[in-house]
């Protein structure tokens, strides 16, 4: 039986005893189950927060994290060095080149599903879709084991912009409460969560409606304790000095500079070959209110961003998408650091999948599951490396092949969640968080 984290992975029932004996002695002879209980409030207490700027569409690995320069494969993108000796990334992101000794580059991400919709389910769940079982999505899991529902005002599970598909069904089996709270700019806080009136009147309609539900007849009282517990939740949420944490224009102007807010371009407004706009600035926004977020107790912000679908026109698209990433990931990443949130704040930058490395007809890479890229950084983990390599021409993998199961192991390895862990669904099938796959080691601090 697992029931515990330690510094790098699970406790068994044993270990677990041996390590909370002399204590629990202490502490008057503490049953199992209330160990158990001691030590899950403790994983809560650690405060691991994790922010996930998803890349909507399949960013190509090429004009990222894993340039060919040289190769026909590679086109027109140049590579740069790095802050790391030894490792290169495209030219199109200078300002992680500068920071990459607070990254753990990720080369050989491998997957056998290569359908938006399929795929983004299964990045943000670890399984593929099914028609029977709702897989909650990794904010979901993240809130339910990590944060602390009844103390916190605040959601403990946002995510701010809309990339519109497959994003996994949010809290699946765990239940609308682990939803995602959506913001759909990050520039301006979240509608319709200002009381309409002032703040004593808006309390006695909620008495009032309180002894409203009290009549209530009796085959309605499950209903009205969901009701209760739901608008209880949103009003403390309304209610609380917290809601201040949601306006990024109370950052002093040097820290929304620093992130890119306000910056412009001469592309700014231009039409994306997919005929989408690019939103000037939407992603350093939200990178600067996830900061805010996870400093006002949030656990888990999901920052994303569209577009990244670059059939046709690739370089010119891709350039165009690292100019809106770049400045903002490395300024989260930095300033987590210097505000002493690095260590307990797992940061993670993926897609569903990478792009092919033959550039078709229209200038363009089509879907590539085969090998991509992703970025860790924070959290404890091993960073200033690259782990593992695909071929010269970026074909395959053919150094220390991840599969979406590898990684969701690490990931959750990191934050103290025990992956191997059970949910029961709607018909009383155990669910494992992960099924299968084993953490990455070289990741892991």
């Amino acid at each position: 039986m697992q029931i515990g984290m330690g510094p790098r992975g699970v406790l068994n029932r044993r270990h677990f005893l041996r390590n909370v004996t002399a204590g629990g002695l202490a502490l008057g002879g503490l049953s199992f189950t209330d160990m158990v209980s001691l030590n899950a409030s403790e994983l809560k207490r650690r405060g691991m927060s994790c922010i996930l700027l998803w890349m909507q569409g399949g960013p190509s690995q090429f004009e990222t994290f894993d340039p060919k320069p040289g190769h026909a494969n590679g086109g027109e993108t140049k590579a740069i060095a790095t802050n790391v000796p030894g490792t290169q990334i495209s030219e199109n992101l200078p300002h992680l080149a500068r920071i990459a000794d607070q990254l753990a580059i990720v080369r050989s991400l491998s997957t056998k599903e290569g359908e938006h919709q399929r795929a983004s389910y299964m990045m943000h769940t670890s399984y593929i879709p099914t028609a029977t079982v709702r897989y909650p999505t990794l904010g979901a899991v993240v809130a339910k084991e990590l944060a602390d529902q009844a103390a916190s005002e605040l959601p403990s599970f946002v995510r701010i912009g809309n990339v519109g598909i497959g994003a996994g069904n949010e809290g699946g089996l765990l239940g609308q409460k682990f939803n995602a709270y959506p913001i759909q700019d990050g520039n301006r806080p979240p509608e319709n969560t200002r009381p309409t009136t002032e703040e004593d009147r808006y309390r006695r309609r909620l008495t009032l409606l309180d002894r409203l539900e009290e009549a209530a007849p009796g085959e309605a009282v499950a209903r009205r304790a969901d009701h209760e517990s739901l608008y209880n939740q949103a009003s403390r949420f309304v209610l609380s000095p917290s809601m201040s944490s949601f306006d990024i224009s109370n950052e002093p102007e040097s820290v929304r500079k620093a992130y890119g807010i306000g910056a412009s371009s001469a592309d700014a407004g231009r039409p994306a070959p997919n005929g989408l706009r690019i939103q000037q600035g939407q992603f350093a926004a939200g990178c600067l209110l996830a900061r805010r977020l996870i400093e006002s107790g949030v656990t888990f912000v999901e920052v994303a961003m569209g577009n990244w679908d670059t059939h046709q026109d690739n370089f010119d698209l891709s350039r165009r998408l690292c100019e809106q990433i770049d400045q903002p990931f490395a300024a989260l990443v930095e300033d987590l650091r210097q505000r002493g949130r690095l260590d307990k704040t797992l940061v993670i930058w993926m897609g569903e999948f990478g792009r092919t490395p033959r550039i078709n007809p229209r200038g363009g890479r089509d879907h590539h599951p085969q090998s991509f890229s992703a970025v860790l950084a924070g959290g404890g983990m091993q960073v200033g490396q690259v782990v593992g390599a695909t071929d010269a021409g970026g074909e395959r993998v053919v150094e220390r092949p991840i599969n979406e199961k590898d990684l969701f192991q690490t990931i959750y390895q990191t934050l103290g969640v025990n992956a191997k862990k059970e949910y029961m669904s709607a018909i009383g099938r155990p669910i494992a968080i992960v099924d299968g796959g084993s953490p990455v080691d070289e990741l892991l601090g």
